[in-house]
Formats: structure tokens, sequence, C-alpha cells
């Protein structure tokens, strides 16, 4: 780095420390976020640096970034989009590449998933022409079961796509292990839930694909981006081509003849040697994320440990303070498993003596922002009223959340103070209405 360089990154750093708000918490008038990116001087001086090189399309700190996430969520191989919900959208469609020969999706085919779930989890598959096979939820972990999964697997269902809830872990080994036994494909969505465990083993380390967003929400931001990681070397080489336009070939942009053949393929009704970098086996996209994004996501990884510690820690903070306000009926964490949480989730008990939509109206008066959890029950929808799918079983607790439920944040942008001040918030306002 030149001495220049370095002296415009300093200076970056002070302006970063001259412009951050000194003023304190204050009750009722402070804004607590559910969610956001905490971003600090490094982060700032990170996204400086790649503009001052005018990295402006992927390039070598996207495919650093990749190398070191999927090195940190013990993955084969990573590949950086502009979005989760892209990201979704590339692992479902990978499955119905022709290169997974006989396991390979067609329409028509059925995927199993949850109804009370974020859209963009579901949109994949009906946009690949897949059914979405619904299914229902427990109301403490707000995960699916497998036993709920297993009794929805139909004769022509070929795969799984759930998310780990709220950063709360699904039964990962024994849905995986299902999975293995039907020989169904499972994809993580994992996109709130990075640094949770199941087992002792990271989540996004069971299913055969797994998605992840760095949307500022999220455990990391690369402000809009996403991720999609697998072990398997087909998929990874599926979801590369989809990705980047639908390309057979592999080269980087600005490089020809990695494979030291770029004129000599035949693939198609093409001619023979027609240029190799304009040769289309998918129908693909171009959904890449850029290297200012990935400058901002390596800076951000160096911080995942402690961000996953203070979700873990303001989660516990809420839960141990909330203990045993009537009315509300309280989260827990899958047994054997660890989360690294992504909000905490409050359900009102249909016979509390008060609703949902008074207990938010208090909190967002009092400047403490909430969420729903996200769609409620999908099926609901005017988006999915009239599209194919199954339902198996019933859905009643995916209405119980589309009526009683929604979460508060533990991001760790929030202080103790904030903290003990939803806390206080909810407590005060239950004992008024007993």
């Amino acid at each position: 780095m030149s001495r220049r360089v370095e002296h415009i990154l300093d200076e970056v750093r002070k302006y970063h420390q001259d412009t951050q708000d000194a003023g304190g918490f204050v009750p009722g008038v402070t804004e607590i976020w559910p969610s956001g990116a905490v971003l600090d001087e490094e982060d700032r001086a990170a996204l400086v640096e790649a503009a001052l090189d005018m990295r402006i399309a992927a390039g070598a700190l996207s495919r650093r970034f990749e190398r070191e996430f999927a090195r940190r969520l013990q993955r084969r191989k990573a590949h950086l989009t502009n979005s989760g919900s892209s990201a979704n959208l590339l692992a479902v469609s990978a499955l119905t590449s022709p290169l997974l020969q006989d396991r390979r999706l067609r329409p028509g085919d059925e995927v199993i998933t949850v109804a009370a779930g974020f859209p963009t989890t579901v949109n994949p598959i009906l946009q690949n022409g897949l059914v979405p096979v619904f299914v229902d939820v427990d109301l403490r972990t707000y995960n699916t079961t497998p036993e709920r999964i297993a009794r929805a697997i139909g004769p022509r269902t070929r795969a799984i796509i759930i998310a780990h809830t709220l950063g709360n872990p699904f039964e990962a080994t024994e849905i995986a292990e299902l999975a293995d036994e039907h020989e169904l494909l499972l994809i993580e969505d994992d996109c709130d839930a990075v640094g949770s465990t199941y087992d002792g083993k990271l989540t996004g380390t069971f299913g055969d694909l797994t998605t992840v967003s760095f949307y500022p929400a999220h455990h990391l931001t690369t402000g809009e981006g996403g991720c999609v990681l697998t072990s398997n070397l087909v998929l990874a080489r599926v979801v590369e081509s989809m990705r980047d336009w639908g390309r057979d070939c592999w080269c980087e942009p600005g490089e020809s003849g990695a494979c030291h053949k770029r004129f000599g393929y035949q693939m198609g009704t093409l001619p023979a040697g027609y240029d190799h970098k304009y040769i289309f086996s998918h129908v693909g996209y171009n959904l890449k994320s850029t290297d200012l994004q990935a400058a901002l996501g390596l800076s951000q990884l160096a911080k995942l440990d402690m961000f996953c510690a203070t979700r873990r820690r303001n989660w516990r903070r809420l839960r141990e303070g909330l203990d045993g306000v009537p009315g509300l009926i309280l989260p827990e964490a899958t047994p054997r498993s660890d989360p690294s949480w992504f909000g905490f989730v409050l359900t009102v008990d249909p016979d509390a003596p008060y609703g949902r939509a008074e207990l938010i109206e208090f909190l967002e008066a009092r400047r403490i922002g909430t969420r729903r959890l996200f769609a409620g029950n999908l099926t609901r929808h005017p988006a999915y009223i009239d599209r194919p799918h199954r339902i198996s079983g019933d859905l009643t607790n995916s209405d119980v959340i589309t009526d009683q439920t929604f979460w508060v944040g533990v991001y760790p942008g929030l202080t103790d103070e904030m903290i003990d001040y939803v806390v206080a918030s909810i407590v005060e306002f239950a004992g008024a209405h007993r």
C-alpha cells in the first residue's frame, strides 16, 4: 500500500470517529432497531480502499472472500451472489441441472418447505415449475420437525428446503438422515443462522447446498449480497454457471483459456470450435456480487465471533428478563443446539388478556422496533393462493404465528441498557393487563 493511500485511509478512520453519535441512550426517544448492520472504522476503510482501486466488479477480493467464508463454514466451495434471495434461486435452480442426471428435479416434482417462513425460500420452487409442499412448525422453536417432514413425503417428493428460523437450528442431523433415506436433496437456508450449531456442527454443513444472506439485518453484511455454499463439486459447478449468465466457461472476467482449449469444444448443435466463453450450458443470470461488497465482507468476517457472542448474550438477557411474564409464549432453543440468534420471537397466548396488536402498538410508541415472523402462513397471502402447492397435515401453528407472533432485536448494535428497557416495557404492559 502506498504512503498516499495509507494517509487517505487514516483520514477515513478519523472521519468515521468524528461522525459517530456520541449521545447516550434516551428511553422512549432513541430508536431501538430490531436489526441492523454494525459498522466500524475498519469497515469504512475497507470500502474506501476498494473504491480507490476501482474494484467495481467481481474480482480478486470476491474470490478471497469466497475462499475464507467457505473455510469458515466448513464447505469446499462458496459463490458470492447479489442477495440471499438470489442465493436461494440459484440453489433450487441448480437441482434442475442435467448434470445431476437421475437426481435432477423436473417440473411437477415436489419440494418440502415450511408455511411460516420467508417468501424467497419458497419462490424459487415455483419459478422452477416445482410444487411446494407446506408443513407446519412448533410454537416454541418455530421450526418444523422430522416427523412432519416424513409425513409430507409423497411419490413425487424430491427435495427439502427449509430455514433455521431466526437463527434457531432445526433438527438438522435427523432431517439430513431422513433426506438420505428417501434420496431427497436438502438445501439449508442459513440466512438467519450463521454461527449456529446443532449436535456440535455448524448449521450449513448438513445439506447438499447452503444459502446465506449478507443484507444489513444479518450476521455479516456486504450491504446487499448473499452466498451459495456446497461441498459437492458438481453442484458448485452448476451454481457458478447459473450465477454467471449460464455460461459453460469457468474463466474469470478478463481471463481466457483457463481450460487450455478455448476453441476446442463442440456442444449442442454449435459448430466445432465455437468460443467456449460464449457457450451456455444452463439457463442462467448475472447474479454476481462486486469486490466493493467483498471488501466489506472480509472486514466483517473478522468480527463474526464477536457478533455471534453478542447476539447470544442479548437473547439470554431477554429470555431471563421475560421469564414468567403472563400471556407470553417464550422461545426455546432446539435441543442439542447453540443458536446464533437473529431475533427474539414472542407469541401472545391466544388466551392472554391482551392482544398482539396492542402490545406491538405499546412497544412501537416507545420506539422499540418490532417485526412479524416474516410472512406468517404463506399460503394465506395473495401471491400464493392460486399457485400449485400441497399442504401436509394442518397449519394450525402457522396460523397462530400469523395472528399472534412478532420479534424484537438482539443484534450487536443493542446495548444492555436498551435490552433492559425492552424487558421493562413488556413487563409493564403485561402487568397493566392482568
